[in-house]
């Protein structure tokens, strides 16, 4: 409509679809503008469209003073609006009136499935993009499944609340499917062939039409998979284990998403294997799934080499079947029953003592998590009596849920299906909820129903073609599921990984212990303890004999001793004592590959430590033999010690094993060996043999390298013992403790010669060796201390001698007095020396002792 306000006086136009309504004032007034020529100003008109359209622009224009009317560039039309769909939903955006632009969202009520497009926009000529879609009803295809809520095994608790979520998911998906809607039909089993018998019969001659069986329970299923050939069904199972199942002449239409329990045979013959178990016993509950399973176990074992000596059956009581086990003295036992057989059995097992150490059993995985503490009428034993019982039993299973973090075929991860099923078993524990663990299969069970190419609403129970193409579709799944890949074999069976576990303190475990025959032995901790403490008590002991050395390097008694060999013996004592530390270091403590760095700290340690503390002290002893043993110079003031000498010396021998040392370790370095004894029986209530080990520090050619070391360091402790004994009696004031140092290489001397061979000896002893080298370092290290560094405290603190030389000068001149002394008492000793001497020249008169004294220079005192 176009209308102009006081313009020439020309005629309204006007559509079928669209009227003006004049509101002018207050006073209201309707009417259609069919001719009119000038309209005043402010005058409204107001745009109304027939039928089911609505108005798309502005609703109401006014006429204004120019002669032009309001909202001019926006046009206004009529757009029809489909704001209703039969059997489903209409969502607008933005809400309200559609205008140019707007969306319309179209979406059908479960059962329905939308024919067209689900969205539709609004254009700029006032119509949708695409016409109006429909909601036409899916065609039902129903799935009859029996469900045990009761019984051996009540799977059906959370497989049936998890087979009704997966159902949910594919009857939204538009890709699977698609113009079908699955419903379960569901009965209670109660896990019972004869109950299932009856429920079967009313699932077949009950309309509507059932296009798939899905039944849970090996016996269940064995009575629904035999019948169902006669009706041309496919049999999908989620809980059937049943080894008899795989016989595809008697179950032609059979497949599921639990394995064969013949699958944990072979996982259970390596393990006896492994274990090196020889004789094995079986007590087996007297149904077909299980005396299948036993019997493909006995032909695996008779393979390997494995013999069943006991082999026990029970309907349903066990309690002779266990007594049986017990006279025959069964220690590895397979046991296969139901989950509510299974509380008798051990119930019975408690009661005979037929657990503990000396006892494994192996029960089949697919109970419930705390199956033995759920009261049973039917048992007289308590929780903590089954608890007590069931301890150590090792399990074998499929692994039933994805341990990996991907979304399969229903777009879940495995961690998000148990998240949902969770919420949809309204909080239920887990462990008090009958197949859980089963529950990934059942998801999968129904996902596994994939889009069929016939019509699948044309299925009777006498058309072979459509299950033909159900059969040839299952056969070929392959996708992944939140159990895992899901794929089935040529019996129909799925193909799986097996999971192992071991209850241990309640709580089962991916990794079982306690079943080998091999033990390492490692140091005991309380020894390694009491050593540590020694030995860092003597390091603590070093530190203290240093600082007392270097603060007292000025007072000249200490520099009569050579300061700086006694700090160099300092220093070797505190390596050496720190050496005990990686000497007690074993696998209790570090890692197996940590091992050589512990040998190399050890030997370095131990080599250089030795090196500095008895070189230094071997040092003295030889400069003192060399200097002032020789007749022809018993002159002291004819004999030079020069410091460097001695320097060079112990320089000359920490370089020799330097040198041997790193000659070692390059050409054959030390390494990680594990020694083995005679297998031994253990304490306690364990019925196996021990195989101890014991680690070691070692090399190829360990015992050359020991005997070239041993026997160098044995000849400087021999040569060492000789040049103490023979400087004994020698008395010098350039090294004032010789005496002390001697004392002191007497002592490291005799307890190495006597270590060395001993710890060689007891090596496969670990906690002998350990003490007697360790001690050995200990107590070498103490003696060294406490003779070098003890004495010259002790006079120190006593004659106050740690004051400096000016001081002492200062005060009373002591040190000047006892120098005198000491040479007062030197020259004594050699005149007594010189006496000796020319009472044995022959030929000579023997001179009176006073006579000599006139000729020697007498001390002012």
């Amino acid at each position: 409509v176009r209308v102009k306000c006081l313009g020439p006086r020309k005629p309204l136009s006007s559509t079928p679809n669209l009227f003006p309504r004049r509101e002018g004032g207050l006073s209201l007034g309707v009417f259609q503008i069919r001719s009119v020529q000038i309209l005043p100003v402010d005058y409204e008109i107001e745009y109304i469209c027939r039928g089911n359209r609505m108005i798309v622009g502005p609703k109401v224009r006014k006429c204004l003073p120019n002669g032009t009317w309001t909202e001019i560039s926006h046009h206004s039309r009529c757009c029809k609006v489909w704001t209703s769909l039969e059997n489903g939903r209409v969502m607008s955006q933005p809400a309200g009136v559609p205008v140019e632009g707007a969306v319309l969202h179209y979406s059908c009520h479960a059962g329905f499935l939308l024919q067209g497009r689900n969205s539709s926009h609004c254009t700029k000529l006032g119509k949708w993009d695409s016409p109006k879609p429909t909601c036409i009803c899916k065609k039902k295809l129903y799935i009859g499944a029996l469900f045990p809520m009761s019984g051996g095994w009540p799977g059906g608790q959370a497989c049936l609340p998890s087979a009704q979520m997966a159902l949910d998911l594919v009857n939204n998906r538009t890709d699977i499917l698609p113009d079908y809607e699955l419903e379960l039909i569901h009965y209670d089993s109660m896990c019972d062939p004869g109950e299932a018998t009856k429920l079967l019969y009313d699932l077949l001659y009950t309309e509507p039409i059932k296009i798939v069986l899905m039944p849970g329970c090996s016996g269940v299923s064995t009575l629904v998979a035999e019948a169902a050939r006669m009706w041309n069904l496919i049999v999908l199972s989620y809980g059937s284990s049943s080894p008899a199942l795989s016989n595809r002449l008697r179950f032609p239409t059979f497949f599921r998403t639990h394995p064969s329990a013949t699958l944990h045979n072979p996982t259970r013959v390596q393990l006896f294997q492994k274990w090196k178990w020889t004789r094995i016993a079986t007590i087996q509950q007297t149904t077909e799934v299980f005396t299948s399973t036993l019997d493909d176990l006995e032909e695996r074992t008779k393979e390997a080499g494995i013999e069943i000596s006991v082999r026990q059956s029970f309907l349903t009581d066990p309690a002779v079947a266990v007594k049986n086990l017990k006279r025959q003295d069964a220690r590895i036992i397979v046991g296969l029953f139901y989950e509510t057989e299974a509380r008798k059995v051990f119930c019975e097992v408690f009661k005979e003592k037929l657990y503990g150490k000396k006892v494994v059993w192996f029960l089949i995985g697919w109970y419930a998590d705390n199956w033995f503490k759920i009261k049973d009428p039917a048992i007289n034993c308590t929780v903590e009596n089954m608890t007590e019982a069931v301890e150590g039993h090792v399990t074998t299973e499929i692994v039933m849920l994805n341990p990996e973090t991907i979304k399969g075929a229903s777009n879940l991860t495995s961690q998000e299906f148990i998240a949902a099923l969770m919420s949809r078993l309204g909080g239920m524990n887990p462990e008090d909820t009958g197949g859980f663990q089963e529950a990934p299969l059942a998801y999968d069970a129904v996902w596994a129903h994939g889009e069929r190419g016939r019509r699948l609403e044309d299925f009777n129970y006498n058309n072979h073609d459509i299950t033909s193409e159900i059969y040839r579709a299952l056969n070929s799944s392959s996708f992944e599921g939140v159990s895992g890949h899901v794929v089935f074999d040529a019996q129909g069976s799925r193909m799986a990984m097996t999971l192992i576990e071991q209850l241990q303190g309640n709580q089962s475990t991916l990794s079982p212990t306690g079943l080998g025959d091999r033990g390492v032995r490692f140091l005991s901790q309380k020894l390694f303890s009491v050593v540590a403490v020694f030995a860092g008590l003597g390091i603590l002991l070093g530190f203290l004999c240093l600082s007392f050395n270097i603060y007292n390097g000025a007072v000249r008694y200490i520099q009569n001793s050579q300061p700086y060999l006694n700090n160099m013996t300092a220093v070797g004592c505190m390596m050496a004592l720190a050496a005990v530390f990686p000497l007690g270091i074993d696998g209790h403590h570090i890692h197996r590959s940590q091992f050589p760095v512990v040998c190399q700290f050890r030997l370095w340690l131990l080599g250089l430590g030795f090196s500095l503390a008895y070189g230094s002290m071997f040092t003295k002893i030889w400069w003192v033999h060399t200097l002032f043993t020789k007749k022809e110079e018993k002159k002291e003031k004819k004999k030079l010690l020069e410091p460097w000498k001695l320097y060079a010396t112990v320089g000359v021998l920490l370089a020799v094993d330097f040198i041997s040392l790193l000659v070692w370790q390059i050409v054959d370095p030390l390494h990680i060996t594990v020694e083995k004894f005679t297998r031994e029986a253990p304490k306690g209530d364990l019925d196996v043999l021990i195989q101890p080990l014991l680690e070691h520090c070692s090399s190829e050619k360990m015992n050359t390298w020991l005997g070239v070391v041993y026997g160098y360091k044995g000849l400087l402790l021999l040569l060492g013992i000789f040049l103490a004994y023979e400087t004994k009696s020698v008395s010098t004031e350039k090294i004032n403790d010789h005496r002390a140092v001697g004392m002191a290489i007497y002592n490291v001397a005799v307890l190495c010669m006597i270590t060395a061979p001993i710890t060689m000896i007891l090596s496969s002893q670990q906690d002998a060796s350990f003490a007697f080298a360790s001690m050995a370092t200990v107590f070498s290290s103490y003696i060294t201390l406490v003779v070098l560094f003890v004495p010259k405290m002790r006079r120190l603190i006593t004659r106050g001698e740690w004051q400096s030389e000016q001081q002492d000068t200062l005060k009373t001149g002591s040190s000047t007095n006892n120098n005198d002394e000491e040479k007062s008492r030197q020259l004594e000793r050699e005149n007594r020396e010189l006496q000796k001497i020319i009472q044995e020249v022959p030929g000579r008169r023997r001179t009176h002792r006073s006579g000599l004294n006139c000729d020697l220079p007498r001390p002012h005192l």
